[in-house]
């Protein structure tokens, strides 16, 4: 038995708030927390090393794959950094293709963190509401990409898919159901006293905190910072289209939860000026195989907030140095301090609340100190060897399985 007032107790790597594996270190005394210490990279997948060693077109899927909720976020931003590097004029109807798409896959991601906000308090009928109304979304934007998630939706100078007629009046049936429901949402969120008194003063985050933390997307909004990439520095239509920024003043979960669920008619709204306005003409332009020599900087307002990728081309078919930092990693020590001097019972809201994606979070960069004081970077293939010899000594051995796997390949 521990004597102590104050103690440490772990939560995690796995653990109930979250599906992702990720570390909590936890000071207590009593049922209060003192501070919290975050660990990351339990789901570090080495994407941003992989990107350089694979063409740009096939960096497009890769990087779909950071975050299967946000998957249109993550590619759309990656290729409008490689746009800009080739110089690429982008035809107005794939720009308006893309909001249309990147708005749906907001209200995926807000229905999506409904439900697990409501699970996470006791509430699971809202759950099973808003995840029904979750499929709406993804079964449209299976008619129009072919995919649930993970929509290969976009190219290097366009996207791949047109919306045709059926297509859109399909998006349209679906958003008047999806905006009936979005209402109950609403008055659920601003009416209902077991939501309110649950959620009302945890996780609190001040303006200037917010500030202090750059904290982004519905967590920054939530406090009143009315901050969002879509009216600072549009991409796509968003600068030919017209609607609210949403922001609250009750700066804590709370707030947090009005702002997405009064997010979802805004993207309602965007969809419908985008279809209404759809420009006619080709739907992407010829890019080339190899970009010039340079870089930039893309952003892009993901559901959970900014979104930034960095790309450096060398004049090759290969990147030459990809970096993404995702909202996640903005936010995560906007956590740390909304944690402290909070109940136990409160951190799994208070996680939930900035919607984490860890696994677009987690990276890793391995230094190597070689004679003189240099220090080596280690490629792709050194860090793969590695990782297969680190799992060996713990009694790991893949040799069985990739031999299988390269009979299986050879038939």
């Amino acid at each position: 038995m521990h004597n102590s007032p104050d103690f440490k107790i772990p939560i995690g790597p796995q653990h109930p708030a979250l599906k992702e594996p990720e570390s909590f270190s936890v000071a207590l005394k009593g049922e209060k927390i003192l501070g919290v210490d975050i660990r990351l990279g339990y789901n570090h997948r080495g994407i941003e090393k992989a990107a350089e060693e694979r063409s740009y077109v096939q960096d497009i899927y890769l990087i779909e794959r950071v975050c299967g909720i946000c998957s249109h976020s993550h590619a759309t931003c990656f290729v409008q950094a490689v746009e800009e590097i080739a110089g690429l004029a982008v035809p107005a109807r794939a720009l308006y293709i893309r909001t249309i798409i990147g708005e749906l896959e907001r209200i995926h991601s807000h229905l999506l963190w409904l439900g697990v906000a409501g699970h996470e308090i006791g509430f699971d009928t809202l759950l099973m509401y808003s995840w029904r109304d979750r499929e709406v979304v993804m079964d449209i934007l299976a008619t129009i990409t072919g995919n649930r998630v993970n929509y290969g939706m976009n190219t290097i100078g366009g996207v791949r898919r047109d919306i045709d007629a059926p297509q859109a009046e399909a998006i349209l049936n679906a958003l008047t159901i999806l905006e009936e429901r979005t209402k109950y949402y609403i008055e659920i969120a601003t009416e209902e006293t077991t939501i309110i008194k649950r959620l009302s003063g945890v996780g609190v985050l001040s303006r200037e905190d917010v500030l202090r933390l750059d904290a982004v997307g519905p967590t920054a909004r939530a406090s009143g910072v009315k901050r969002d990439v879509r009216v600072d520095d549009p991409y796509a239509a968003y600068a030919e289209l017209s609607f609210d920024v949403i922001t609250d003043n009750h700066a804590d979960v709370y707030g947090r939860t009005v702002v997405r669920v009064k997010e979802l008619l805004e993207s309602c709204k965007i969809i419908r000026q985008a279809l209404k306005n759809l420009p006619q003409g080709p739907i992407a332009i010829r890019a080339p195989r190899k970009i010039p020599a340079g870089e930039a900087l893309s952003r892009y307002e993901a559901p959970r907030g900014e979104d930034v990728h960095y790309v450096k081309a060398n004049g090759t078919e290969k990147p030459e140095r990809v970096k993404i930092r995702a909202p996640t990693l903005a936010n995560v020590q906007a956590v740390k301090h909304m944690l402290r001097d909070r109940f136990l019972a409160d951190m799994p809201i208070v996680v939930a609340a900035i919607d984490p994606c860890f696994s677009c979070t987690d990276r890793m960069v391995a230094l190597k100190e070689q004679a003189g004081g240099r220090a080596k970077v280690i490629n792709w293939q050194a860090l793969h060897n590695f990782s297969i010899e680190w799992h060996k000594q713990r009694g790991i051995d893949f040799a069985p399985l990739n031999k299988k796997l390269k009979e299986r390949l050879a038939r």
